[in-house]
């Protein structure tokens, strides 16, 4: 569906690997007035203690990946549905509508000329379509391997196993309306990030 109709504005997806930079690019959209939605902030949202997600959680996969004080033990679920697709699908059933709603919600509620939605598995998970224009945020893979070595503490096996589990660069790209290269100095990025805000207003203004 064309995320931009008369209730909604336009709809960036902003996606890349692991430690390639969303979060520092989608500040930076914010800082242009961008309505940025986070969804692993909602992501977050949806599984807290008491909500009717994390009820269903501990339902499907028991009381071992729910903390002493009622919380969800990130690490304990992670450990399974990594391992185990078929629960991984089970996990994205309860989280990913109610992920949606609340992406759709703020969308309908922004005046922001554009929005920017931030979905680190936005081609995995099937948001392409979701959305008016997909930015990628790139940077090779061996720039992902020494960031995550030096973000997580862990050597270059662990932090290629990392990669290796997300989809391929060459995919992201593949689908990507824009790249954002984050590989130059932050003045690049600014300078990026201020091209494509002016781009995103334009393409706004002709469809509002």
């Amino acid at each position: 569906m064309p995320a931009h109709t008369a209730r909604h504005p336009l709809v960036i997806g902003l996606t890349g690997g692991i430690a390639s930079g969303k979060t520092a690019v989608s500040e930076r959209f914010r800082q242009h007035g961008a309505h940025v939605i986070d969804t692993d902030i909602i992501a977050r949202e949806v599984v807290a203690a008491d909500t009717p997600a994390l009820a269903e959680i501990r339902q499907y996969f028991g009381d071992g990946v729910i903390t002493a004080d009622g919380h969800l033990d990130r690490a304990a679920l992670r450990a399974r549905v990594f391992a185990d697709a078929d629960e991984r699908a089970v996990l994205e059933r309860i989280t990913h509508p109610r992920i949606r709603e609340r992406v759709m919600a703020q969308l309908r509620a922004t005046a922001a000329p554009y929005a920017v939605v931030v979905v680190p598995l936005l081609i995995e998970a099937g948001w392409a379509d979701r959305v008016d224009r997909v930015a990628v945020v790139d940077v090779p893979e061996t720039v992902q391997v020494a960031r995550l070595m030096t973000r997580d503490s862990i050597d270059a096996a662990s932090a290629e196993a990392m990669l290796a589990a997300q989809t391929a660069r060459s995919t992201r790209l593949a689908a990507a309306d824009d790249v954002i290269a984050n590989t130059g100095d932050l003045g690049d990025l600014d300078a990026r990030v201020a091209e494509l805000d002016r781009e995103y207003r334009e393409i706004a203004g002709k469809v509002s």
